[in-house]
């Protein structure tokens, strides 16, 4: 087996933590000695150990003179773990290959230099791009403090996502909607408007066995999210947060505020000049409580007001074989829409997969290039 191979064992390992880690990377971890896997191990979830440790724990016989491939540089400060590179020092390893280098300041080849410093040979962007892949979602939330926000949508093929009566249920056939239930255990929060609540009456969860849900977040300008719908009695079961936009915290407000936060529901004013939700602010206030990543799961306005205020990082489109048809079938992206082509939010294809006869469009949006 050759550098590569191994990498790409932990590259295997690393995606088994997806989901669970947030707001930590992903990272898988192998230990070779003699061309045989000696160890391996990958980040199992967050404030637990990660993928260095859990694959040194893992040994099958001492790592002296073993080579460790890690997807991303170990880190070196005390977290909620110990240092990764005080374990590969100890157990006296030879070599380390690192895939993805670590932009968070508190490690930013720090842990790399350490190692050298205790004669370790260190090998830096190891199939770099094939560990990027791995945390996109890391990367912008620990360079920003902002969550990683995906736009998905799923339409038909002459791009309505529901009929002029306003049904949806269902576009995609079964394999995309599961793929979806995989996405809101993958990212941490899920955000839709009160318009698609109202509509729908969804729950919002991951219900895939195993699993975990994201945090549920509502944006409700009038607080009119009902105490009967789904979202309301499940509060108490899943994390809630329903956003308004009260100029002033009157009486009507404070009375609205009082019903859901009985029901379990954490109610923050974030009032835009526009009398809407300032997007932008929401951002801010999901990051500072680790919120590391959003699935935007809204209609075609509150899409519409993400792409305006910048905040979308990633589009997701569903594509089914049918055809609605009609003027007044909605789109997903409604609002004025721009005036030319030359104004068009850009976005860069970054893959294609297909689920039975659904087509997924995977597209990163262009920032500023």
């Amino acid at each position: 087996m050759t550098d590569r191979d191994f990498m790409l064992r932990a590259i295997e390992l690393a995606e088994r933590g997806r989901g669970f880690t947030n707001p930590n990377p992903v990272v898988g971890a192998v230990v070779v000695k003699d061309g045989r896997i000696i160890g391996e191990g990958y980040h199992e979830k967050y404030g637990q150990l990660h993928a260095e440790r859990n694959a040194l724990a893992s040994l099958t016989e001492p790592a002296l003179g073993a080579t460790i491939y890690v997807t991303l540089e170990p880190c070196c400060h005390y977290g909620k773990t110990p240092p990764c590179t005080e374990a590969i020092i100890e157990h006296g390893l030879a070599r380390v290959v690192i895939g993805s280098r670590d932009p968070n300041p508190k490690v930013a080849g720090k842990g790399a230099r350490i190692l050298r410093d205790h004669g370790i040979d260190v090998t830096e962007d190891f199939m770099m791009e094939e560990c990027d892949r791995l945390n996109p979602v890391f990367f912008h939330y620990i360079t920003t403090g902002l969550p990683y926000l995906v736009c998905k949508y799923a339409m038909t093929a002459d791009g309505k996502i529901a009929t002029r009566e306003g049904l949806s249920k269902w576009i995609t056939g079964e394999k995309a909607r599961e793929h979806v239930h995989k996405l809101r255990h993958n990212l941490a929060s899920i955000m839709i408007g009160i318009e698609t609540v109202l509509k729908d009456d969804p729950m919002l969860n991951t219900r895939i066995d195993g699993l975990t849900s994201p945090v549920r977040v509502i944006c409700d300008s009038r607080l009119r999210l009902p105490p009967e719908s789904n979202i309301c009695r499940t509060a108490g079961e899943l994390e809630t947060i329903d956003v308004c936009a009260f100029a002033r915290e009157d009486e009507d407000y404070l009375t609205r505020k009082s019903n859901l936060e009985k029901r379990g529901v954490e109610v923050i004013n974030l009032p835009g000049d526009d009398g809407k939700v300032d997007l932008r602010k929401l951002m801010r206030v999901l990051g500072e409580r680790k919120l590391d990543s959003v699935l935007l799961e809204g209609g075609g306005a509150l899409n519409e007001s993400a792409f305006r205020a910048g905040i979308v990082n990633e589009v997701l489109v569903y594509v089914a074989p049918k055809i609605f048809g009609g003027s007044d079938s909605p789109g997903p992206v409604r609002g004025v829409g721009v005036s030319t082509p030359q104004d068009a939010y850009a976005l860069k294809l970054k893959d294609i997969r297909r689920f039975d006869e659904d087509i997924l469009l995977d597209y990163l949006v262009r920032k500023g290039d």
